[in-house]
């Protein structure tokens, strides 16, 4: 088997199992050169034995993993051309800045004026001149990780490997190093895989997602369809919040689907690609938050109207959040981005809101199971 030249890492059916669970389950993906893919899901998914088996830390007991055209299998860890970001910050604390950066180099026998410019290079990328002499106990958490990022990338591996290398920091700055990390992938031009269960940061930082849960792959797209178009309702879930009902399918076409919920109330979507279903059929239908969009004296015959009345309502500065209840008990969420007035729609208030039909989401009955936060 060989891979196609626009393949930098192909994983082919791959699984992993350890005494009593199957940890990987089967998965398949395949990383163009130059992609930042990220393997998104919650923990015990999966994802970092899948990213450690790529590093060769683990082994496959079913599947192949290809560098390229070449089959890796059998390669020791050291073997493999990859560069490791870890969670934790793996600096030597007994070397400075420069010494951490140049081990790697060191260990390849890199000569010596091509080392000092690599590493000068590197330190400018992470932006740590001036550092160069300092201790990682004179650093801080972020400076210490952009010493890691800068070790492994300064090697020039062919696939770059970070397991949720930003979660020890705090959420601004992880938001700020996520941000750095990104463009720091995109002038480099190196292939890298990115572990994390953080929804924003996966969504605001990769070219395609896998969605992982349970050893599975449920789910590989760009950002944009992986929240816009989810396969399943535990996706939808996962990546993203959103309002989710029961009901029945009371007509059907090749455009659109109508759904009766279980007060009577009847909804609309065009949106069925992947959906197997007849009339008679039970089904989910899902919204995201901000997709109701509130309504002040709806025509008596518009579409996909629902009332609830405000149970909470969470202000976050720019946005408002409400939590709404049905007549019939049906729980729902609504946001208002840069509400007029500060007193609108406060708790107890009744309120309109319409959602689109191309943002209401359809999915069949039967997936039960949740994939967990």
């Amino acid at each position: 088997m060989t891979t196609d030249s626009s393949t930098r890492l192909r994983i082919a059916n791959l699984t992993v199992k350890f005494p009593g669970t199957v940890a990987v389950d089967n998965a398949s993906i395949d990383v163009k050169p130059g992609e930042f893919f990220t393997l998104l899901g919650p923990s015990g998914c999966g994802k970092t034995t899948l990213l450690r088996t790529i590093a060769g830390f683990c082994h496959q007991n079913e599947g192949h993993i290809y560098f390229n055209d070449r089959l890796v299998d059998l390669l020791p860890a050291h073997r493999r051309d990859t560069g490791m970001v870890f969670q934790n910050y793996a600096v030597f604390p007994h070397l400075t800045v420069w010494q951490n950066i140049a081990y790697g180099l060191r260990a390849r026998r890199v000569p010596k004026l091509e080392m000092s410019e690599r590493i000068k290079e590197a330190i400018r990328l992470v932006d740590l001149n001036g550092y160069e002499e300092r201790k990682p106990s004179q650093l801080s958490g972020g400076q210490q990780q952009r010493v890691v990022v800068a070790r492994a990338t300064v090697v020039r591996p062919q696939i770059l490997l970070m397991d949720e290398p930003l979660a020890n920091l705090d959420a601004k700055l992880r938001v700020r190093l996520r941000e750095e990390l990104r463009e720091l992938q995109r002038e480099l031009g190196i292939t890298t895989i990115y572990v994390t269960h953080d929804q924003e940061e996966a969504l605001s930082i990769s070219d395609r997602i896998a969605v992982m849960w349970m050893g599975k792959v449920q789910q590989i797209g760009s950002p944009m369809e992986v929240y816009r178009h989810p396969v399943s309702k535990s996706v939808a879930e996962f990546v993203g919040e959103g309002t989710f009902f029961t009901g029945v399918v009371c007509h059907m076409n090749d455009d659109e689907i109508t759904v009766e919920l279980v007060d009577g109330k009847r909804l609309v979507s065009d949106s069925l690609s992947r959906l197997e279903t007849t009339e008679g059929d039970s089904v989910r239908l899902g919204f995201r938050p901000q997709d109701a969009k509130i309504v002040i004296n709806p025509a008596p015959n518009a579409e996909n109207i629902l009332i609830g009345t405000v149970i909470q309502k969470m202000y976050f500065g720019g946005l408002v959040r409400y939590n709404l209840e049905t007549s019939s008990g049906l729980q729902m969420q609504a946001e208002e981005y840069a509400p007029i007035r500060d007193g609108s729609n406060t708790e107890g208030d009744a309120i309109s809101i319409s959602i689109p039909r191309d943002r209401l989401m359809v999915f069949p009955v039967g997936e039960e199971e949740e994939i967990g936060q």
